[in-house]
């Protein structure tokens, strides 16, 4: 094939590369026999049969999620309290009531452990017919769900939890973009949110609340980090650009919701005396290279790691330096470190979260995209019941592994496809300069991010010396579509 040929189907060729690189990397693009099968017999969503279930239908119930997702985990809703303090509710699908521990659909589950978002294609972990419908808090329908209690106070601290399961009913589906437009007053009101009398209120609320958990989180060291996450953007079948994804006041609003609904779902799993599994992030191994970025910007960092100040130096460099705080923030993220998955006895004493400040914190708002999360949902339906789940302490920790290792195995996959679609944009364009940053530096290799345009590739001449946070002058050396690589040469 030309690669340079005008007609070129760059949606076709990433969709086979994809396909490709996952089974490369050992993941299942495609469902089992049996898995589809066990999906065939599977005809309306899961109903309550005499479970003694709390019908919460008649709240406000509202998703709010991207543009085009259809997967819905979780629904939020807010009631007002005595005292300026804010009851906030999780409600998180029931994946466990259709997808039965140990069945073909959940072996394929736990083999690929996540869902894969590619540029051209998605790899669900659960068939669409499950996870945008049975499975999904769709608009309008009847679920079964977990749901997680908070009483927020006027600080932002939790006064009060609690977990239970209930039959819910989503009144709103909404989109991220245009909810923050309107709670921002830079856009009109959507239109889900007059379609059914006091959503709008509520929604208001729910961001009250979130603001006060946001503030509370980052008072206690919580990090505020920023990067630039990019997807492709086709005309037709053609890759003519890459939209960076912005953060914006409704994803914040979901994200402060999720961290507070996970804490509780990991202390709630504590104290019903139950095992876990636990998200942690460690604290950085590269605490030394962090304290000379933060002295490179005239701050001085304690020379033993703590989040707190390091938030303080974030903090300061936001506000200081708003256009260069992405790559900071990048720059941070690759020195501290990936999360992993642990299992956790109770009364064990737990690695925190260091990114979040948190000491309990448990993956478990998105069941039908993450076997973490639906593991969780199973001890915790065990809890519930006054039991102990169907894993021991030997499984989880197997799963834990398996979890974390298959979801580097995932963000590989995602990488290596973003990577040959940027191929396909830059292939035209080898011998430009760029301004760049290091965003790694290891004996594998050393990796730089454009500054002007949001691609990463490897440092091939001229890495000698360099480290993370660097900035350098490159030229492009080479694409290679197939391989996904984008190789740059120091000026």
């Amino acid at each position: 094939m030309n690669m340079n040929d005008a007609d070129q189907d760059h949606r076709a060729i990433l969709k086979r590369i994809a396909h490709r690189v996952m089974i490369e990397r050992g993941l299942q693009p495609d469902f089992s026999a049996a898995a589809l099968a066990e999906l065939d017999l599977l005809t309306t969503a899961a109903m309550p049969n005499g479970l003694p279930l709390i019908d919460l239908r008649g709240l406000l119930w509202a998703s709010i999620d991207n543009d085009d997702s259809l997967d819905l985990d979780q629904l939020t809703v807010a009631a007002e309290l005595p005292g300026g303090k804010i009851k906030l509710l999780v409600a998180v699908a029931d994946v466990d009531a259709l997808v039965k521990n140990g069945s073909a659909l959940d072996e394929h589950a736990r083999h690929n452990t996540t869902s894969v978002y590619t540029a051209a294609e998605i790899f669900p972990m659960l068939p669409e017919k499950l996870s945008t419908g049975l499975t999904s808090l769709n608009l309008n329908q009847d679920r079964l769900a977990i749901v997680v209690e908070m009483i927020v106070s006027v600080d932002g601290s939790l006064q009060d939890e609690d977990v239970y399961r209930a039959i819910v009913r989503n009144h709103a589906k909404l989109a991220y973009d245009s909810v923050a437009a309107w709670l921002e007053g830079s856009g009109p009101i959507p239109a889900g949110l007059l379609a059914v009398p006091g959503v709008k209120e509520n929604l208001r609320l729910q961001d009250k609340a979130a603001q006060s958990l946001h503030s509370f989180r980052h008072a206690h060291g919580a990090l505020s980090l920023q990067t630039i996450e990019s997807k492709p953007v086709f005309d037709g079948d053609r890759i003519s650009g890459l939209e960076i994804e912005q953060k914006n006041r409704a994803k914040d609003l979901i994200e402060d919701c999720m961290i507070a609904a996970n804490g509780v779902t990991a202390r709630y799993l504590e104290a019903k005396k139950v095992p876990s599994v636990r998200r942690v992030v460690r604290t950085p191994k590269r605490w030394d290279r962090i304290v000379e970025v933060a002295r490179q910007h005239g701050f001085r960092l304690p020379d033993s790691p703590g989040s707190k100040a390091l938030e303080a130096f974030l903090t300061r460099q936001k506000a200081a330096d708003p256009v260069h705080f992405p790559d900071l923030s990048l720059s941070i993220i690759k020195l501290i470190g990936p999360g992993e998955y642990v299992a956790e006895q109770p009364g064990d004493s737990s690695v925190s979260h260091f990114g979040l400040a948190v000491k309990d914190y448990s993956h478990s708002t998105a069941p039908n995209r993450r076997y973490a999360d639906l593991v969780t949902q199973r001890l915790l339906k065990a809890a519930i019941q006054g039991g102990t789940g169907p894993y021991d302490l030997d499984e989880l920790k197997l799963l834990a592994s398996r979890c974390t290792e298959e979801e580097d195995v995932a963000n590989k996959v995602e990488r290596q496809v973003a990577k040959s679609a940027a191929a396909l944009l830059l292939e035209d364009r080898i011998g430009e300069q760029f301004d760049a940053i290091v965003t790694g530096a290891a004996d594998k290799g050393t990796w730089v991010r454009l500054l002007d345009l949001p691609v990463e590739g490897r440092l091939v001449h001229g890495f000698e010396g360099v480290d993370v946070a660097d900035r350098l002058r490159v030229q492009l050396a080479l694409v290679d579509v197939e391989k996904g690589f984008i190789d740059f040469n120091k000026i």
